[in-house]
């Protein structure tokens, strides 16, 4: 169970990086943008799906904080927090 508390902190951690440097222009070609890329290869596998049930509200990609949260609650069920 240890194991899964951390792996899902990881994860949450990966997210929030990857919203950070969404909102910064990132040149193609540099390290950051070789960070972006393996921020957007991890979390794409469980965005995608997301955004497939839920509808953008304008510029918003709801399926982040749907992600987010649904995270946090597997995280305080699993790890008791």
């Amino acid at each position: 169970m240890k194991i899964l508390c951390v792996l899902i902190n990881l994860y949450l951690v990966v997210l929030v990086l990857r919203a950070v440097l969404s909102w910064f222009p990132v040149r193609p070609g540099t390290g950051m943008a070789a960070v972006s890329g393996v921020l957007r290869d991890m979390t794409e596998p469980l965005l995608r799906p997301l955004r497939s049930l839920i509808p953008p509200a304008g510029m918003f990609d709801l399926s982040f904080m749907v992600l987010f949260i649904g995270l946090l609650v597997v995280q305080s069920y699993v790890c008791g927090l």
